[in-house]
């Protein structure tokens, strides 16, 4: 029973949630950025040229009989992922300088904590000081 306690306590623990719920909505988030990169960025950045970037290939043997089973080097699709890669990671870069900017925002417009009483230790100290002042 010692494993069973152990895990549902780590599974209820506010770590794990929060954990869990990045991770989905890291998700939806990545389906958001490859979205905007393919079907908004990469169309802006073949119309120079009005190049697909993923159909270049460079054939190393060719099958005459059989043209699909010829032996391919397809740099055009490793192109379009680093592009991608390139465009997420600028986009990701976009987004925590934002968060940082907000978040210093938000922590200069917090109110700074009031100062801590003094202590017990320091109230006994101060009532000694001042019955030693009186005599």
């Amino acid at each position: 029973m010692g494993l069973i306690k152990e895990f549902k306590e780590f599974a209820l623990k506010g770590n794990f949630f929060d954990m869990a719920i990045g991770v989905v909505i890291g998700g939806a988030f990545g389906t958001i950025v490859t979205s905007l990169i393919k079907d908004i960025i990469m169309p802006v950045v073949s119309l120079p040229g009005n190049v697909d970037f993923t159909k270049s290939l460079i054939v190393l043997k060719e099958n005459a009989a059989d043209p699909a089973k010829s032996i391919t080097l397809n740099y055009g699709a490793f192109v379009t992922v680093l592009i991608n890669f390139l465009i997420l990671a600028f986009v990701l870069f976009l987004v925590v300088k934002m968060y940082n900017a907000a978040r210093k925002k938000f922590e200069a417009e917090k109110p700074a904590p009031a100062p801590a009483g003094p202590t017990a230790d320091q109230k006994l100290l101060m009532e000694i000081r001042d019955l030693l002042a009186k005599r």
